[in-house]
């Protein structure tokens, strides 16, 4: 037909141009497929590597330590571990389970310097030159007396910053201002929390806040972590004796007498203790020193003084312990009790009425 062959060269060109068309989408549609199930194969190998350390997902390199004994162990005692860059101070860690761990450092070369309680200090050098977790192990020795055996575990140092911190809180602590020294103890803590030194100004920080348990609890690790400091170890029994647990106190109490002569307080604490168990003979002879020493710096001394007295059958000199108390401190707000026990004596017939 004259009209259809005119026709004919436009249709079939129309098909093949939407026989292209079908064949560019479906070549799209499987290079999407391609592409996916690339996609899914490298999700799967990243979750199979995750668990590889010494891959970082950042771009700082990470440094992990393990500070070991001559068996090859992690040590369990307290010590420090203080980073240098290049010589310069980078920072310092307490030691956890016998591990420390620094994170996000510039590259360059660092020392690592390790004491730990009862060992010998040592150091380690590395090179950060990729961003990586660095596994590094740290043998120390033993510490030994100068006869070859070995002593008394030596005290980790201080660093710097801690030691600032510190002492600014025992000053704060000296002026009773308590909030101040709050700041710096919590501060010292944060840098150094497992030094001895520290967990005591804690404890006695406590004491002073009359928070006995916690007093106690951090007390407890500061006698286990250096047990020949006798300043502990009568700050402990004083934060059993507030709480009631006399029993508990007189060791560490006494530990801390033979540790050093001790102070007054110490005393006086002892005395309250060996009074609430009985032991009254101890308790006069504990208090009467403490009463000595303190120089009339705490005059409530005397009415432990009396009760020791009167549990020994002293009756008269109890009462004129308690007499004196009333003469010079009668303002006191002890003042009431000792009146009461006066009282109580005369009208139980065990002393001359006046």
């Amino acid at each position: 037909m004259p009209g259809g062959t005119g026709l004919e060269p436009k249709r079939v060109g129309f098909m093949r141009s939407a026989k292209l068309q079908r064949d560019s989408h479906a070549a799209l549609f499987f290079r999407f497929l391609a592409a996916a199930f690339l996609l899914s194969l490298f999700c799967v190998y990243a979750q199979d590597s995750s668990g590889d350390n010494s891959t970082l997902r950042t771009d700082r390199p990470e440094i992990s330590l393990t500070v070991r004994n001559s068996a090859g162990e992690a040590i369990a005692t307290a010590g420090t571990v203080k980073l240098l860059h290049d010589g310069v101070p980078a920072g310092d860690a307490g030691l956890s389970h016998g591990r420390a761990f620094f994170g996000s450092l510039p590259f360059g070369d660092y020392t690592l310097v390790v004491e730990a309680t009862g060992y010998k200090s040592t150091q380690k050098d590395v090179n950060l030159s990729v961003a990586m977790r660095y596994e590094v192990d740290a043998n120390l020795q033993l510490d030994a007396a100068p006869n070859g055996v070995a002593g008394a575990p030596a005290k980790p140092l201080l660093a710097p910053k801690a030691k600032e911190a510190l002492d600014k809180g025992l000053k704060a602590l000296r002026a009773n201002k308590l909030s101040e020294a709050e700041k710096y103890v919590a501060e010292a803590v944060k840098l150094a929390p497992f030094h001895p030194d520290v967990l005591y100004v804690q404890g006695v920080l406590f004491l002073d806040k009359r928070n006995w348990v916690q007093a106690q609890a951090v007390l407890e690790k500061a006698s286990q972590m250096d047990p020949s400091n006798a300043r502990v170890f009568s700050a402990l029994g004083m934060a059993l004796t507030d709480q009631g647990k006399f029993d508990e106190a007189v060791g560490p109490l006494e530990k801390s007498l033979q540790l050093d002569t001790g102070s007054w307080e110490t005393h006086w604490a002892l005395g309250k203790a060996y009074y609430h168990r009985g032991q009254y003979d101890q308790a006069l002879k504990t208090s009467q020193l403490a009463l000595t020493e303190s120089n009339g710096k705490a005059p409530q001394i005397e009415l432990l003084v009396a009760q020791a007295l009167t549990a020994v059958g002293k009756y008269e000199d109890a009462a004129q312990t308690l007499r004196d108390f009333l003469k010079h401190h009668g303002d006191q707000p002890e003042a009431s009790t000792a009146r009461r026990w006066l009282d109580g004596l005369a009208n139980n017939g065990k002393i001359r009425p006046n």
